[in-house]
């Protein structure tokens, strides 16, 4: 069997099941159980540091661990940095087979640190076993020197191993999500597996068949050249004015987007109308009239807007435009929300107008930018759904690290991003 510990949604599983692999994972959040389950993935509901090792013993082939990353992400607060000392301690304890998780555990800033140790303990106990055939880890930047541990204890045991850090968009994930990567083999050489991609086009040569440019957001979401997010703008001039839609209308069309009924508009026309001059938005054919107050006059030509996704709510927050790949997507504090922002494009007659207003992306969006299907069986309210998907691993990339293992060809049409 493949055992998935830290299994999460599923997307080291969905990976395998690209390439025609089902693994068994363990975790213990229960939104990302009953997402799995809908999935169809074989799942133990369980805390993976109290789960024993014996029913895996003589029976594991491959071994797959992404341990929480909030102790150690930019996101959080990052006391898995504090804790890092006490997580080395226990990694060494457990290699030799001594268990001091409870001693250790009590000095640590952040119960979430040492569950980066976990994997060892299950390793040590399958070693016995010469098991696993091979391994692979994942977690973000800041780990690297806990990889780079459990490397030199791997190659103790007779492993092949590589760690280092990749960049996901090189693999064809609409996002530049850097990760600390583990990869390690009883059988073949570990290496990491050649990028498909680049941030600038590369063409074939002698030295190879070359690299296609980074998927960007918009090819991810299939958006055309006028489609974009629901356009929410606000009427009046920079110091503010009038709703444009009637009280409640906004949650209604991103109520309606979310459901996968909202089409997109490539305009909004404004326009004067009778005595008061007055505005009408035009929606799908539909006109909304809230008030007869007066406000500017414009038209659909006056102002095109391209849109832009912020990664959070900060002021370091990273910015990226629809043609390019996000930045890396996190989720799980009010602080964290990625919202969608317009910019101007282009201007022609009527002057300046306000911006629509930021949008929230939608679960569905931010799945697909991680690389599940769209149609993908999240379980739970917005937030669980976006806590989930944030701490995904995209299983495009998973799909890349896992198939030399299998002794699979990923073909380039095995994840199909846009609907």
């Amino acid at each position: 069997m493949v055992l998935d510990l830290f299994a999460g949604p599923g997307g080291w599983s969905h990976a395998l099941t690209v390439l025609g692999v089902r693994d068994i994972g363990l975790e213990w959040d229960e939104w990302a159980c009953k997402t799995r389950a809908s999935a169809g993935q074989l799942t133990i509901r369980t805390n993976v540091a109290m789960y024993p090792v014996g029913p895996f013993l003589g029976k594991t082939t491959g071994l797959i661990a992404s341990p929480p990353c909030q102790a150690w992400s930019m996101a959080g607060k990052r006391l898995g940095l504090l804790d890092q000392p006490l997580v080395h301690q226990a990694v060494a304890d457990l290699a030799i087979g001594r268990d001091t998780r409870e001693q250790l555990l009590t000095a640590c800033q952040d119960e979430r640190s040492l569950l980066a140790a976990e994997p060892m303990r299950y390793l040590y106990a399958l070693h016995q076993y010469g098991q696993p055939e091979w391994i692979a880890m994942e977690e973000v930047p800041d780990v690297l020197p806990l990889w780079r541990q459990y490397t030199a204890i791997l190659r103790s045991w007779g492993f092949s191993v590589w760690t280092g850090i990749l960049n996901a968009a090189d693999f064809g994930v609409p996002q530049t999500r850097r990760r600390a990567i583990l990869l390690a083999s009883r059988t073949r050489t570990a290496e990491p597996p050649p990028p498909t991609h680049a941030k600038v086009a590369e063409p074939e040569s002698l030295f190879g068949p070359g690299r296609a440019r980074w998927v960007s957001m918009a090819e991810a979401l299939g958006w055309g050249a006028t489609d974009r997010p629901v356009p929410t703008v606000c009427a009046g001039g920079v110091g503010g004015g009038p709703e444009p839609f009637p009280s409640g209308s906004r949650k209604t069309l991103s109520d309606a987007r979310d459901r996968g009924t909202w089409k997109p508009q490539s305009a909004l026309i404004m326009e004067p109308r009778g005595k008061g001059a007055g505005w009408s938005a035009q929606h799908g054919g539909q006109e909304i009239r809230p008030t007869d107050e007066p406000v500017p006059t414009y038209t659909g030509e006056a102002q095109r807007w391209s849109w832009s996704l912020r990664s959070n709510n900060q002021a370091n927050a990273t910015v990226r435009r629809s043609d390019e790949p996000a930045g890396t997507l996190f989720f799980g504090h009010r602080a964290n929300e990625c919202v969608w922002i317009a910019e101007a494009a282009s201007s022609t007659a009527g002057g300046e107008q306000p911006a629509p207003e930021s949008i929230r992306i939608s679960a569905q969006e931010a799945g697909r930018l991680q690389t599940f299907p769209a149609d993908y069986p999240w379980a739970g309210n917005k937030g669980q759904v976006f806590g989930q998907i944030g701490n995904a691993v995209p299983p495009r990339l998973a799909a890349h690290l896992l198939a030399p293992h299998l002794g699979k060809t990923l073909r380039p049409n095995d994840f199909t991003l846009a609907a």
